[in-house]
């Protein structure tokens, strides 16, 4: 039962990331912030989908956010970190607007505090 269940829920965030990506796409100037949301982890990539690059990233595996983070703290803190070194790294290429995709995942929790992470730190989406 449980096992279907997973299933179900990976096939519907699938379908809402389909929808989601007919309706943007990224440019040079206004690349596409894609969010990936794992049980211990949360990933964002800046993306021109005209080349196909990926202009900037971020993670909480990555060593610029191990030395910004201080001791334990919660997930969607860490989310929120990340959201401001994506930003820091776009300002640094010269980008400052972006769009934000969600990559199927609901607004809420981790992958709000990384929007609003990265708004706080001068993006606009």
């Amino acid at each position: 039962m449980i096992k279907k269940n997973i299933a179900k829920n990976r096939l519907l965030r699938f379908r809402r990331k389909r929808a989601i990506r007919k309706k943007i796409s990224g440019t040079p100037e206004i690349p596409r912030i894609s969010v990936y949301r794992s049980l211990k982890h949360i990933y964002a990539q800046a993306i021109d989908d005209i080349s196909g690059n990926t202009l900037v990233s971020a993670s909480t595996l990555q060593p610029e956010f191990k030395a910004q983070k201080k001791g334990d703290i919660k997930p969607v803190e860490e989310a929120f970190l990340t959201g401001r070194l994506l930003a820091k790294k776009c300002l640094e290429k010269g980008i400052n607007r972006v769009c934000f995709d969600r990559n199927g995942f609901i607004y809420h929790g981790r992958v709000k505090a990384l929007a609003d992470g990265a708004r706080k730190e001068g993006l606009k989406f």
